[in-house]
């Protein structure tokens, strides 16, 4: 059934990429960042279930308020920092659709045809990596979208997985959550199909963008689960001090390790 939907699957997925293109280019300039959001958000779930995969929200410990989970931002507060282990590129917009977030990406995905552009257009904040100060420059952007209320995600592991693993996190860009007071999310993301771990999403190895696409489009019953996990404070308890960056990510990938039922003896980068 999987094999004969997905021409049906693939037309849809084209006439949705060139509208979210249309809009984009020509909607995104003159709209606030809560509407941006609101249209990403919607347009993300319709991605979703166009390429059939079902996005199955969880609350494991950190509230959304209808607001926040239409926006992803909270007028007069400080925003959020997700931590979110990564399995595909899909990745980015069943978060969407879940919450709207402002994703930190590497410089490469910007030159990925359409879906690059589509992904700078809601507001991706690209790092480049092997350049000097690139981190300190993307630790100041991200400390300002998060002061300014928003929510900025960032796949900690720096690399997709099968989903059956959880390979070390980073901690660099933990560091502006502690400057801007904001709590920090962990996220645990994972695929299924008939209630079983899958790994039809997986975006590994030598895999290419399209190839990856026809495994989903082709896929029976694919469901990703979005776990929004309690939050981990920055700051320092009473009497006490204000944990690590690294202290920090530990805490985060412990959490998302036991959500997932995945080990978590591996140490957790600088």
């Amino acid at each position: 059934m999987g094999v004969i939907l997905a021409p049906l699957r693939l037309l849809g997925l084209v006439a949705l990429l060139i509208v979210g293109l249309a809009i984009g280019a020509a909607g995104f300039p003159w709209l606030r960042q809560t509407a941006r959001n609101r249209i990403i958000r919607r347009w993300s779930a319709l991605l979703m279930a166009v390429c059939g995969v079902r996005v199955q929200v969880v609350h494991a410990g950190a509230t959304l308020p209808p607001s926040l989970a239409a926006t992803g931002m909270q007028p007069g507060g400080p925003g959020r920092l997700l931590l979110i282990n990564h399995i595909s590129w899909i990745d980015i917009f069943g978060i969407n659709a879940a919450m709207p977030a402002r994703f930190v990406a590497k410089a490469e995905i910007g030159a990925w045809p359409v879906m690059g552009t589509l992904v700078t257009l809601a507001g991706t904040l690209y790092i480049e990596r092997g350049r000097r100060h690139a981190v300190h420059a993307m630790n100041v952007k991200v400390r300002d979208r998060l002061a300014a209320g928003e929510s900025v995600a960032v796949f900690a592991e720096g690399t997709t997985t099968d989903g059956l693993t959880l390979l070390p996190f980073h901690s660099n860009l933990v560091a502006p959550a502690v400057e801007a007071g904001c709590e920090v999310w962990p996220v645990a993301l994972r695929y299924t199909q008939r209630g079983a771990p899958s790994t039809a999403a997986a975006f590994i190895g030598e895999m290419t963008l399209p190839e990856s696409m026809w495994r989903i489009l082709t896929a029976r019953g694919l469901v990703m689960e979005v776990a929004f996990l309690p939050p981990v404070a920055t700051g320092a308890a009473e009497g006490g001090t204000a944990p690590t960056r690294h202290q920090i990510a530990h805490e985060a990938r412990a959490a998302i390790g036991r959500y997932l039922d995945l080990p978590v003896d591996a140490p957790t980068p600088h």
